[in-house]
């Protein structure tokens, strides 16, 4: 059996693992990345990437339906040709895999790069399609998968995931999604806005992952607009003459396919874990340092999607350069993360920030917030249903996180983040510009409502003007 030895072997070409080899390339040690399967990354391939295309095509064409306010005839008469849709959303889709595969495996060294499925046979050695790879150090990267419940996948094709939506020829008439995170909330209100009869269904009586409970009804009652949206129970799957029918609770619908979005399932299957020594939690998963990505005192560390903690490309990115540059390193070293930060793509955005607000202690923290039905930029827009919510320390003031349903959250979401990092406080905020007619105004007046709650006064706005 072929058998080498190296300094360095990443498993998984994904987002992690490049961001790692990122790191580990320039140090001059020896190095392999391995990959199995498809190449181009879950963000570029089958994530972020040509979801926001169908997101992007669905909002332009369901724009068309307000434009009857601004004296604009003959809207109605647009029609969508579905074929070409999706065909654009696959050839923008490769072309961010092509830029992914050419900036990254193509320049590597033929000896550098595997492509076959890794195994452990010990805690230094991996076995890729009968060749035997001893390692210094090991970083695990392989990546996650969507979930299908073992008794849905009797209906083959029928279920789609993201793995599969964007190879759709055409789209179903109708089509139940059952999970209504980030993907099932995005996918699911882009093929109802592209003519897809669509019904949603989630255990939880929640969608989009928030825990703040006024937004939550302001997120619902405004996506639900567009499908119906049933919450609080299981579904459950039958077949029906040649279709689907999902029942929940009381709900039952018939539709041609569902969307499984019930979250991903981290590949550790084939890597035959347990023959690395390390210690698993009970999900299967390497116990690790999420500041030095060091899996126990051990060897070898892992990162991004694979250890199922925050499954974002920003994430997978820092997580990458983390067990990088740990395992070409003398020493491990500790790194700082940054401030949470999540983005529904959705229509309102649902954004979460910095602490959540199950987290909050009410014994200490006040919250601000505004809704968007007056806010004068929104309306012209004629986005005007959303809401703010922004959290602070009651005692000094410090913003600590907020929760919004609303149009530009995208936006909204970066700039609370970057100030939660710099530790700053609501009245320091405050006394930043803000122009007008902007969305911005609407986070202003959050902020606003937020420090007349708080104690700390002697830094806030107590005039629009500062002395020189």
């Amino acid at each position: 059996m072929e058998q080498r030895t190296v300094d360095v072997a990443i498993i998984g070409a994904g987002s992690a693992g490049l961001y790692a080899l990122g790191q580990v390339r320039p140090s001059g040690k020896s190095f392999v990345l391995i990959n199995g399967g498809h190449l181009g990354t879950t963000c570029a391939r089958v994530g972020c990437m040509p979801s926001k295309a169908l997101i992007q095509v669905a909002e332009d064409f369901h724009r068309r339906n307000i434009l009857s306010r601004y004296g604009v005839e003959g809207y109605d008469e647009l029609e969508l040709d579905q074929e070409e849709t999706l065909d654009h959303v696959r050839d923008l889709r490769d072309t961010f895999v092509d830029r992914v595969i050419a900036n990254s495996t193509d320049r590597l060294p033929e000896d550098a790069f595997i492509e076959g499925y890794a195994r452990f046979v010990d805690p230094h050695t991996l076995e890729v399609d009968g060749r035997r790879i001893r390692a210094e150090r090991i970083i695990i990267a392989t990546g996650s998968r969507p979930i299908v419940p073992e008794p849905w996948q009797r209906f083959g094709d029928r279920i789609v995931t993201t793995d599969s939506v964007f190879e759709l020829e055409e789209l179903p008439a109708s089509m139940a999604v059952i999970g209504l995170g980030v993907i099932g909330l995005e996918i699911g209100q882009s093929l109802a806005r592209l003519g897809v009869e669509v019904t949603g269904f989630d255990q939880l009586d929640t969608i989009g992952a928030l825990d703040d409970e006024a937004v939550a009804r302001v997120a619902i009652e405004a996506i639900g607009r567009d499908l119906p949206i049933h919450l609080g129970h299981a579904a459950e799957i039958t077949e029906e003459e040649g279709r689907l029918r999902v029942t929940a609770g009381d709900q039952s619908v018939l539709v041609d396919r569902v969307l499984a979005s019930l979250g991903r399932r981290p590949n550790l299957d084939s890597l035959e874990i347990g023959n690395s020594g390390l210690e698993l939690d009970e999900r299967g998963i390497p116990l690790y340092d999420r500041n030095t990505m060091q899996c126990g005192d051990s060897h070898i560390f892992i990162a991004g999607d694979v250890n199922g903690e925050r499954p974002l490309l920003h994430e997978a990115g820092d997580e990458g350069r983390i067990a990088g540059r740990n395992a070409v390193s003398e020493r491990v070293l500790a790194f700082r993360r940054k401030v949470p930060l999540s983005i529904n793509f959705c229509d309102p955005n649902i954004c979460h920030v910095g602490m959540r607000f199950q987290e909050l202690d009410p014994d200490t923290s006040a919250i601000g917030e505004v809704r968007f039905a007056p806010v004068g930029r929104a309306m012209i827009m004629g986005k005007n249903r959303g809401i703010i919510r922004v959290y602070g320390d009651r005692a000094s003031g410090r913003l600590l996180g907020a929760e919004m349903a609303c149009v530009k959250g995208e936006n909204l979401a970066h700039l609370l983040a970057w100030c939660i990092e710099r530790g700053q406080t609501v009245g320091e905020l405050l006394r930043m510009p803000f122009y007008h007619p902007v969305i911005e105004e609407a986070l202003q007046a959050a902020l606003y409502d937020l420090y007349h709650k708080v104690e700390a006064k002697n830094e806030g706005p107590v005039t629009e003007l500062e002395l020189l």
